[in-house]
């Protein structure tokens, strides 16, 4: 994807959530271990609902701001992420799942952390303050659900 806007950045970020929830619920349906493929629905439906949030961050924000150019953000790791879903989860076990998921996530906050860095108008850095705010939030829900489900 040929990314020139900070609107683009987010259509972006929302594809991954999307992907990611795609490929976690197709791998809950061939993972053997009954608990994994709980782990693994749960991630689904919270990583949909993390596509729909940030969905929402693009029609509510700010136009100046997603209108705004975005240099340099590949000079920023770029997130690495299983793009095409050739089952990776499913041969994880519960500990495993967590640790790429849970690293998915920080690699997003890492990216957020440098655009607001990088944000050239007062509305831009905003947005993406808000951006990051909702991904370490939802981020630190996620680890106390799973925290849960591995008491179980």
């Amino acid at each position: 994807m040929d990314i020139k806007t900070f609107g683009q950045l987010i259509d972006w970020t929302r594809d991954l959530h999307s992907h990611l929830a795609s490929c976690l619920s197709h791998c809950a349906t061939k993972h053997e271990e009954e608990r994994a493929r709980a782990l693994l629905d749960y991630l689904a439906t919270h990583e949909s609902e993390i596509e729909r949030i940030v969905n929402e961050f693009e029609h509510q924000g700010d136009k100046k701001a997603l209108e705004t150019r975005v240099y340099d953000y590949l000079s920023h790791n770029p997130i690495k992420t299983h793009r095409t879903c050739d089952e990776p989860y499913a041969k994880l076990d519960f500990d495993g799942i967590c640790r790429e998921v849970f690293d998915f996530h920080d690699q997003i906050i890492d990216l957020y952390k440098t655009l607001i860095g990088k944000a050239e108008i007062p509305e831009a850095k905003e947005l993406f303050e808000s951006l990051l705010a909702m991904e370490e939030n939802e981020s630190m829900r996620l680890a106390r659900q799973v925290g849960r489900m591995q008491d179980l």
